[in-house]
């Protein structure tokens, strides 16, 4: 068998994170993604879709707090981005 050698490498270096920091980097990504199909309306539902993500994570040991907050604002953001959009 093939030691796990590579899990225990991926394992140590998201220690040094938390879920709200994992899931702030996945928004980052998926939004730099979506930008060169120029639409507003995917990037409108992305942000919200991360605000919802933000709002149900449990935060007592997971994230902090002011991950909410800023699900909170993703959640108001996102539906203007998607009504300004016209594709």
């Amino acid at each position: 068998m093939l030691p796990l050698a590579p899990l225990q490498v991926i394992d140590n270096f998201l220690l040094q994170y938390n879920v709200g920091q994992v899931i702030l980097a996945l928004y980052v990504f998926t939004t730099l993604g979506a930008l060169p199909l120029k639409s507003r309306k995917i990037i409108g539902l992305n942000t919200v879709a991360f605000g919802v993500l933000f709002l149900l994570t449990p935060t007592p040991g997971m994230q902090p707090v002011h991950f909410q907050f800023l699900g909170i604002a993703l959640i108001f953001v996102g539906p203007f981005l998607f009504i300004t959009g016209k594709q």
